[in-house]
């Protein structure tokens, strides 16, 4: 009997422990909670401002990073984040002109007016998409790093005649309609690669994961690049050689980021 009781104690404690890290091989213990029939009591381990960064960081890359993504991973994303500020940042001052190219603001402009010009640009890109994906859809999958060259040069030549349309009024539905089939390659081209891209990246079958952080990712770099943008827009409105520096820097930066990422 005397013997048993010490057993009968040790049997009365139940310990839970929980264990994080970014693999199998790198676990580290984060909490330990203890419990018997009077009484529970947890411990946790780190900080607490490291468990919200933690968590945080949960939220924009895949589960088990670094391990379950290749090295060149972390590189590519940085440029691509960086790459995503300047075209939404760009975005905003190419926008800002072709409205006031359509009249806005105008009282000379007509509500009809600059909603068929709009229709006509949306239906320009629309039809270019389709007719890109036909006849260039089954080479995308070649090179997917040069068709993403492509792409976000394309995007850039879009944004470039948006931001000549007020200079060229009289030409401005022409101009509108170029730019806008420039950014349907762009639509096709990148959305197609990023699949290519997606599956070289993953280690451990868990492409949709990264998929999905991908877009959390794309969603703060818009955020940050329109508010940005916005800050921009209001400072050089009505200094077009300001804006002009601005867009064409900002331009250099983008094409420079994505040959670093074609190189990699």
């Amino acid at each position: 009997m005397g013997h048993g009781e010490p057993d009968a104690a040790a049997a009365a404690w139940v310990t839970v422990e929980e264990w994080g890290g970014s693999s199998g091989s790198a676990l580290s213990r984060t909490a330990v909670l203890t419990a018997s029939a009077s009484s529970l009591t947890s411990d946790r381990f780190g900080s607490r401002w490291g468990r919200i960064g933690s968590r945080v960081l949960g939220a924009f890359v895949p589960e088990g990073f670094p391990g379950s993504v290749t090295p060149d991973y972390v590189s590519f994303q940085m440029w691509d984040t960086l790459q995503g500020l300047s075209t939404y940042i760009r975005a905003m001052l190419s926008t800002q002109a072709l409205l006031g190219a359509i009249g806005v603001g105008e009282k000379s402009a007509t509500v009809i007016g600059a909603t068929f010009q709009w229709f006509l640009r949306d239906l320009t890109g629309m039809l270019g998409g389709i007719l890109f994906a036909f006849y260039q859809g089954s080479n995308l999958d070649s090179d997917a790093k040069m068709w993403r060259l492509v792409a976000d040069f394309m995007n850039d030549l879009g944004m470039l005649m948006d931001l000549l349309s007020p200079l060229f009024p009289s030409s401005l539905i022409v101009i509108m309609c170029l730019g806008s089939l420039s950014r349907s390659f762009t639509g096709v081209a990148s959305g197609a690669t990023r699949a290519a891209l997606t599956q070289h990246f993953a280690l451990a079958n868990n492409a949709a994961d990264i998929s999905a952080k991908e877009g959390s990712q794309e969603t703060l770099a818009t955020m940050s690049g329109m508010g940005l943008g916005m800050l921009l827009a209001h400072v050089t409105r009505g200094h077009d050689f300001v804006v002009w520096v601005s867009f064409l820097s900002l331009t250099i930066f983008h094409m420079f980021g994505e040959c670093v990422i074609t190189l990699f």
